[in-house]
């Protein structure tokens, strides 16, 4: 197996790990493409097994549709290390121009082989020639082929024919790079660095990475650069001020870390019922002292009444904003699963405003697309709590680009995300950022 494992690049390697992991329910791509296997490969590596990982995921549906009319039973169930090794290869084929075919093909086969499937390598190899033999790419022009079916019917609905196709178009793209920076001579860092950017399109503090390692730069390593979606440092500017904060759903921790940027004085709590994911984000808000304290609870738990003047519940949700950056989404999702996130939702919400004082503000975000997820979970916790109001979102964005922390082409774009009832949705494709819901609300007794 060794002589094997010797034939195989290290990005096709890595990258039939990370797809292995990923089909296992072992973490999500963004993740498992961030950690040290990866991180070590060269340059040119770590972008291949990049490129190789998201495109495979993002185009899995029409892959399969390719593969299955060439085996000699359709539908028989391929062991996944095989179906991962077919995947490769065929995304290399019909959507990678600059791979040879003997390539894609040879360490297809291998791939299957070294992970213990040394007859099924045989059909590998005879469903990829096969493939060559002909001229037919996968056709990117429908970029609907490229999710579920009931996924596009239901965006459809929801949003028109029009907005769905940008979706499903966003979907199949690399996000940008968004950095949040900190510090006056920060900016010049990463010139000196070499790093090149722009403006970020919604926020004054944001940067988005046009080239360059930030992840080399000691600004990064001491906090200065944050890499942070725009659409995620958003949510945070939107929740404000307050002297008593709670996040209630805080890790990974960036939005906690611009609420204490915003609110030095402020002590807050930050909670995280995953016990890995609460010691990360303990890790991660060490600098900020007895200012925080992160406790691993559910925050449909928590046991305070009155104590907070500014809640933020960035709430677990189906993800449906982030298929371009975790596109293995599209691939575990299921119809009912939106009514499983909204129960919980929901609690968590009803709980936000139950530990809210009165005059609180208490803002409500996922980075899910779904009404289910959003509007309607919003909709059906304040009427079974009076006493909480509705702030449009419109206002907000004013406050914020009067104190410059909105831009002012940014805040005119806003504008018209803005619903009559107040809500706010980041669509991904508008802004250059995942998609968002906000709303913002404030406990007036």
């Amino acid at each position: 197996m060794a002589h094997t494992l010797e034939k195989i690049s290290p990005a096709r390697k890595a990258a039939f790990e990370v797809l292995l992991a990923v089909e296992n329910g072992r973490g999500h791509s963004d993740d498992l493409l961030r950690r040290k296997s990866v991180s070590r490969l060269s340059a040119s590596d770590k972008n291949l097994a990049t490129a190789l990982v998201l495109g495979v995921l993002r185009w899995q549906i029409a892959l399969d549709d390719r593969i299955r009319p060439l085996l000699k039973r359709p539908n028989a169930k391929l062991d996944i290390e095989v179906l991962i090794a077919l995947r490769l290869g065929v995304f290399q084929l019909l959507m990678m121009d600059r791979i040879p075919a003997h390539a894609a093909i040879d360490e297809s086969v291998e791939l299957a082989q070294s992970a213990g499937h040394r007859f099924a390598s045989g059909m590998v190899n005879a469903v990829l020639r096969k493939l060559a033999a002909g001229d037919a790419g996968i056709r990117d022009d429908d970029p609907k082929a490229a999710y579920p079916t009931w996924m596009v019917t239901r965006w459809m609905r929801s949003f028109g024919v029009e907005k769905a196709e940008t979706i499903c178009r966003s979907g199949l793209l690399q996000p940008e790079m968004s950095v949040r920076i900190q510090g006056a001579g920060t900016e010049a860092e990463l010139v000196d660095a070499g790093v090149r950017f722009t403006p970020g399109l919604l926020l004054t503090a944001t940067r988005k990475i046009l080239s360059g390692d930030v992840m080399a730069m000691e600004a990064f390593r001491d906090g200065r650069v944050r890499i942070q979606d725009e659409g995620s440092q958003l949510v945070a500017e939107i929740a404000g001020n307050g002297a008593e904060i709670l996040d209630a759903c805080a890790a990974p921790g960036g939005k906690t870390l611009i609420l204490a940027e915003r609110n030095p004085q402020a002590q807050m709590i930050a909670c995280e019922v995953n016990p890995q994911r609460c010691a990360a984000l303990r890790k991660r808000l060490a600098s900020l002292g007895s200012r925080v304290e992160c406790r691993q609870v559910d925050a449909t738990e928590l046991a305070e009444r009155d104590a907070f003047d500014l809640v933020l519940a960035d709430v677990p949700c189906s993800g449906t904003g982030t298929l371009g950056r975790n596109p293995e989404i599209r691939h575990r999702l299921e119809p009912e699963d939106f009514a499983r996130q909204a129960e919980r939702q929901r609690a968590i919400l009803a709980t936000a405003l139950r530990v809210a004082r009165r005059g609180a503000m208490i803002v409500y975000s996922t980075c899910s697309l779904e009404p289910e997820e959003n509007e309607q979970v919003v909709h059906a916790v304040l009427a079974q709590m009076p006493g909480v109001r509705l702030v449009s979102l419109a206002v907000r964005v004013v406050q914020l680009r009067e104190k410059a922390i909105v831009t002012a082409d940014g805040a005119e774009k806003l504008f018209k995300s803005t619903s009559a009832d107040g809500f706010l949705r980041l669509f991904p494709g508008d802004f250059g950022t995942d998609g968002f819901f906000i709303a913002l609300m404030e406990k007036l007794a």
